[in-house]
């Protein structure tokens, strides 16, 4: 029952009836046409046959002086109709039969009458046609054609007649031929029409197995295209790319559990640890404050790592188009964002380098989260930057954007890690031992933020110089305030 109920099944279903339908009102119409084709060349012909046989029996009779009732004209009619391949009959202006193409020396048929329709048939339409036993002359019905015959010694008619029956046989040889036709078209097309909805439906059939799959967990299946550019073809293309784009997630998913396990484990261990043992003595009184104190740090780190999760939730339910409608001063933004981290610079003993305009640059997105763009990278700057170094901020504006850069002096990331330190919890080994209060959310969330506002962010690290910078669409008016602004 299933199977009957599939897409696949409706639809060759569907389209054999719509073409069994359609060949029968098509052998509907042949047969009706056919039919009338055989009956019109039929009679035309046997009103052909009448004609000549009338004019000759005319000829005869003048040439030999006889009437159209002598045993000489019998057989005069009878080779004409073994010629035609008729039956005939001749009679007078009455309609009485005085003649006919019978071989036998005794006629049936002679002294009987046609209806007089027939006769009045002929001398008002010109000829007579119909199926018809001729009142009583056939045994059975037949096809009769009838016609005067011009200018004899007397007026007097002819009739042509054949059996019904080999009429109905040639109307029956053009019909088997179409049938014929018919069934071999019927059968290529039902093979056909099964192949192709078949092919048809399998995508549909594969989409459904593999999202199946996916509700047990199991995102690798892929529906199987083959290039025919039509709509079940985009179907199927966009399912691949939602089952991608699912797995991307569920991968990410993971790796967020498994990230956020390992972040929680370390410090969760060490506060356990260290209270268990202020608890039961273990460590002794005078040592609890320090002990105190990084249970204290350890604490303000899971709080870090938990404010860092939210932040990167409330920023990931901000889509592109709201924030189209925004705009505010990256200038301001930049100058607030390195007076708000100026105690830090001056803690390390760093310079600052800026290159700023002097006019306002305004850029489309929100103020608030792009503060936190830029204080997240001058904060990793100033942090891994070489004490005493310069540390360089830069803002300008290029072919319809605002370009903001950060530029500090330390050790160069290693090449294999650039494409990495945008992701989620990622350190490299260098930053593992020198930003302890670090949860490696930082730059993922710049990224996450540069990402809704559709800007681009680029790193580049060589000979000891790493320089971040970042990009964003100008806006083509000043900015005005929102209420809903993200919060750093």
């Amino acid at each position: 029952m299933r199977h009957l109920r599939s897409v696949y099944f409706k639809n060759f279903a569907a389209v054999m009836v719509l073409f069994c339908l359609s060949f029968a009102i098509l052998g509907a119409a042949f047969a009706g046409m056919s039919y009338s084709f055989v009956i019109r060349e039929r009679s035309q012909g046997m009103l052909d046959s009448a004609g000549t046989a009338g004019v000759m029996l005319r000829s005869y009779a003048q040439q030999w002086d006889t009437g159209y009732e002598s045993f000489d004209m019998r057989s005069m009619l009878a080779l004409t109709a073994d010629i035609a391949g008729y039956h005939m009959l001749i009679t007078d202006g009455q309609g009485q039969i005085v003649n006919c193409s019978d071989r036998e020396v005794s006629c049936g048929h002679t002294g009987l009458s046609v209806p007089a329709s027939a006769v009045s048939a002929i001398n008002t339409r010109g000829k007579f046609q119909g199926v018809t036993d001729l009142g009583g002359v056939f045994s059975a019905p037949r096809f009769v054609v009838g016609a005067a015959i011009p200018a004899g010694p007397s007026q007097a008619y002819i009739f042509v007649s054949d059996s019904a029956g080999r009429m109905g046989g040639i109307w029956r040889s053009f019909a088997r031929i179409f049938l014929a036709a018919a069934a071999i078209v019927v059968a290529l097309s039902f093979i056909t029409t099964y192949w192709l909805v078949r092919k048809m439906s399998r995508p549909i059939k594969e989409m459904s197995d593999a999202a199946r799959s996916y509700s047990q967990g199991d995102f690798t299946p892929r529906v199987h295209t083959e290039g025919r550019q039509d709509e079940v073809e985009e179907l199927a293309e966009a399912f691949n790319v939602m089952a991608d784009s699912l797995e991307r997630s569920e991968r990410s998913r993971r790796d967020l559990i498994a990230n956020v396990s390992h972040e929680l484990k370390t410090p969760m261990t060490t506060i356990a640890g260290f209270a268990d043992g202020i608890l039961d003595g273990t460590i002794p009184p005078e040592k609890e404050r320090e002990y105190l104190e990084v249970v204290s740090s350890e604490t303000k780190r899971l709080s870090r790592l938990v404010r860092g999760m939210l932040d990167m939730s409330q920023l990931q339910s901000v889509t592109p188009m709201e924030l189209s409608s925004r705009s505010f001063d990256l200038l301001e933004v930049c100058c607030q964002s390195l007076l708000s981290l100026e105690s830090k610079i001056t803690s390390r003993g760093l310079d600052v380098e800026t290159v700023l305009p002097e006019e306002p640059i305004y850029a489309v997105g929100d103020g608030d989260a792009i503060t936190q763009v830029v204080h997240n990278l001058l904060d990793n700057a100033a942090k891994f930057a070489d004490p005493g170094s310069v540390l360089t901020l830069k803002l300008w504006r290029e072919d319809g954007k605002a370009y903001v850069s950060v530029s500090n002096r330390g050790e160069t990331i290693p090449p294999e890690e650039l494409p990495l330190i945008f992701e989620r919890f990622h350190k490299t080994d260098k930053s593992r031992s020198q930003d302890r209060d670090g949860v490696g959310l930082g730059l993922y969330i710049v990224k996450t933020i540069l990402d809704s506002h559709r800007g681009n962010i680029f790193v580049t690290s060589r000979e000891g110089l790493t320089t971040f910078t970042f990009c964003l669409r100008l806006a083509k008016q000043r900015p005005f305030p929102d209420k809903n602004s993200i919060k750093s």
